[in-house]
């Protein structure tokens, strides 16, 4: 899997990179570019709620492919970075990135949430090591701290 260096060389670029690849209209997605932004192992992890409970649902990055490609390719999808907080020590960075979701970019979004997304720099390039989200909810607002960068 070949990967672009402006996407790995630093944080804001895997970030960046992670967010293009997975919006855009209805149809297929760039994986052969998101693929490379993931360590070996690496984790995507989706919150639910239901009945007051939260689990999170995991998987690969090829599962997320595959569900995601699905979606993807029936309806437009756009994830704006709105907000971003980012720690670096050593070798890791942890980025708490607030997105808005919306179906087309000339519609209001219909979700907003946070992308934890945890990092690892391996001395030639920053990968993704898991990614949690969780969406906003009328009794999980999101906190003004996570609204500006």
């Amino acid at each position: 899997m070949e990967r672009k260096a402006e996407d790995t060389d630093t944080i804001d670029g895997v970030v960046g990179a992670l967010y293009a690849t997975i919006s855009g209209p209805a149809g297929p997605r760039d994986w052969t570019r998101l693929r490379p932004l993931f360590a070996p192992g690496a984790r995507l992890l989706r919150t639910m709620h239901t009945a007051g409970t939260a689990t999170a649902h995991a998987m690969g990055v090829e599962d997320f492919v595959t569900v995601a490609g699905d979606n993807l390719a029936r309806a437009g999808f756009f994830e704006i970075e709105i907000a971003r907080r980012t720690e670096e020590f050593g070798h890791i960075a942890h980025v708490f990135s607030t997105y808005e979701a919306r179906h087309s970019l000339e519609e209001p979004p219909f979700a907003r949430g946070i992308n934890s997304v945890q990092l690892f720099f391996d001395g030639a390039r920053w990968q993704i090591t898991s990614l949690l989200w969780d969406n906003e909810t009328t009794e999980n607002p999101i906190p003004a701290a996570y609204l500006t960068s």
